[in-house]
C-alpha cells in the first residue's frame, strides 16, 4: 500500500514546496465547539438577570406560584411600591450608591493613574519591593481588610459618613497593577525625553501626555473599580449604621430581612435589584467605545 503526499505550490520566496496540512475533521468544527462552549457559558450568566427581569413583572402572590420565566403586567406598580417605600428610600440608596462608586471609582483612577505611571517611567530605589507589595495586595480580599479598615477609621471618628466609604475605596491593588502595565506599554521614554528636553515640568508631562495615552486603560481600572464599589456589600455593611447612608446592597438586604417587624418585601427586593442593574449596563454601554478605539489603534499599529 503506497501513501501520497499532496504538496502546495512552491513559495516565490523559498522556490520549496510546503506540504499540506491534511486533516480529517472539518475546518469548522473546533470553531463550532468554543461557540457553543461561550453560549453555554454566556447563558449560565444571563439566566439570573432574565429571572430578575421576569421575577419582578409578578405581584407578590404570583411570585411563587407561577412559572419561573412567565413575565406578568405588575412591573410599573412595583417600582411605584418600592419608590413609596419610606418616602423614596430606595431612590436615596441608588444616590448614595452612585456617589460611593462614581467618586471612589474617579479617586481610584487618579491614584492608580499615577501611581502605576511612577511604577513604570522612573527608577528609585525600592521600586522592586514597591511593586512586589502592590501585587500581594490584590491577593488580599476585601472581606478581610473590612475589619481592620473599620478599626482605624473608629480611632478617628469617621465611622457612620460617607467618608467610610469612600475612604478604602480609593486603593485599589489590582488597578495600580494594570495602570502600571498600561504605562509601560502605551507611553513610549521618546515622547517623555522630547517633552523634558523642551522644558515641560513632570505635572503637566503626566496630565497632558501620559494620561490621554493610557486612557483606554484607566477607563478599565474606572470600569472595575466602579462595579467592585456599587456591589460591595461588606465594608458599607459594617462601616454605616444610619440607613440614610446606605447602598443598594445593603438597603435591599435590610427589606429581606425585615421579616420580624413586617412582611419581607420580595418584589420590592427584586425590582430594586432590577433597578440597581440598570446603571451598570448603561455605563458599560457608554464607554465600551474607549475599547474599540484602542483596539483599532492596536490594528493600525501592528
Amino acid at each position: 500500500m503506497t501513501t501520497t503526499t499532496v504538496s502546495a505550490p512552491a513559495t516565490p520566496s523559498s522556490g520549496r514546496a510546503v506540504p499540506a496540512r491534511a486533516s480529517g475533521r472539518p475546518a469548522g468544527r473546533s470553531a463550532w465547539g468554543g461557540t457553543a462552549v461561550l453560549l453555554v457559558g454566556a447563558a449560565y450568566c444571563l439566566l439570573p438577570v432574565v429571572w430578575v427581569l421576569m421575577a419582578s413583572t409578578k405581584s407578590a402572590s404570583e411570585l411563587f406560584s407561577s412559572f419561573t420565566l412567565a413575565p406578568s403586567t405588575h412591573l410599573w406598580s412595583n417600582i411605584t411600591d418600592l419608590s413609596a417605600y419610606r418616602d423614596g428610600l430606595f431612590w436615596r440608596w441608588m444616590l448614595n450608591t452612585a456617589l460611593y462608586a462614581g467618586v471612589g471609582g474617579l479617586l481610584s483612577v487618579l491614584v492608580s493613574a499615577m501611581a502605576g505611571y511612577g511604577l513604570a517611567k522612573f527608577a528609585f530605589r525600592g521600586k522592586s519591593t514597591v511593586f512586589n507589595a502592590i501585587l500581594a495586595g490584590v491577593l488580599v480580599p476585601g472581606v478581610v481588610l473590612a475589619i481592620p479598615q473599620y478599626l482605624l477609621l473608629a480611632k478617628v471618628g469617621m465611622t457612620n459618613t460617607y467618608w467610610a466609604v469612600l475612604l478604602p475605596s480609593i486603593i485599589s491593588p489590582y488597578g495600580i497593577y494594570l495602570a502600571r502595565i498600561y504605562a509601560a506599554a502605551a507611553v513610549p521614554d521618546d515622547v517623555l525625553e522630547a517633552a523634558r528636553t523642551d522644558g515641560a515640568k513632570e505635572g503637566r508631562i503626566f496630565f497632558s501626555l501620559a494620561v490621554p495615552m493610557m486612557l483606554p486603560g484607566l477607563v478599565t481600572v474606572f470600569l472595575f473599580q466602579f462595579v467592585a464599589i456599587w456591589n460591595n456589600f461588606m465594608l458599607p455593611y459594617i462601616m454605616l449604621g444610619n440607613d440614610k447612608l446606605f447602598p443598594l446592597t445593603v438597603g435591599l438586604s435590610g427589606l429581606l430581612n425585615q421579616g420580624a417587624t413586617q412582611p419581607a418585601m420580595y418584589t420590592s427586593v427584586i425590582t430594586g435589584a432590577l433597578l440597581s442593574i440598570v446603571p451598570l449596563v448603561a455605563l458599560f454601554l457608554t464607554l465600551q467605545r474607549f475599547w474599540q478605539v484602542d483596539l483599532a489603534a492596536g490594528a493600525v499599529k501592528a
